[in-house]
């Protein structure tokens, strides 16, 4: 089951940057279409690496637990995510960049093919 801290804190930011979460239907060209694309590649990949600290959560100890850990490990995981997909993720970005283009009927540019 999917962190809801996560999810809220990538809400959060959408909000916080005045912008409304991105939509398809408003793609007009290569680039934008590839910014949507890592953006929501970014999302999987947090969603991905909360999943995977999900059994970690209440450590005891030293250095484990706390209302710290419980308040910003969402955002950990998103931190994670964003620089799984700024080395290349794991090629998500590109397929829906692709996907996103021919349901646009955008052509894409010669140098990109």
């Amino acid at each position: 089951m999917a962190d809801p801290m996560v999810s809220s804190a990538f809400l959060a930011q959408q909000i916080s940057s005045g912008k409304a979460p991105p939509s398809v239907s408003e793609v007009r060209t290569e680039a934008e279409a590839e910014r949507i694309a890592k953006e929501f590649e970014g999302f999987f990949l947090s969603q991905m690496v909360s999943s995977m600290f999900s059994g970690l959560e209440g450590g005891s100890g030293m250095f484990g637990g706390g209302p710290g850990e419980k308040a910003f490990s969402g955002l950990l995981h998103e931190e994670y995510a964003k620089v799984f997909a700024a080395q290349g993720g794991i090629g998500l970005a590109d397929n829906l960049k692709l996907e996103i283009l021919r349901m646009q009927g955008i052509e894409l540019s010669k140098e990109a093919k």
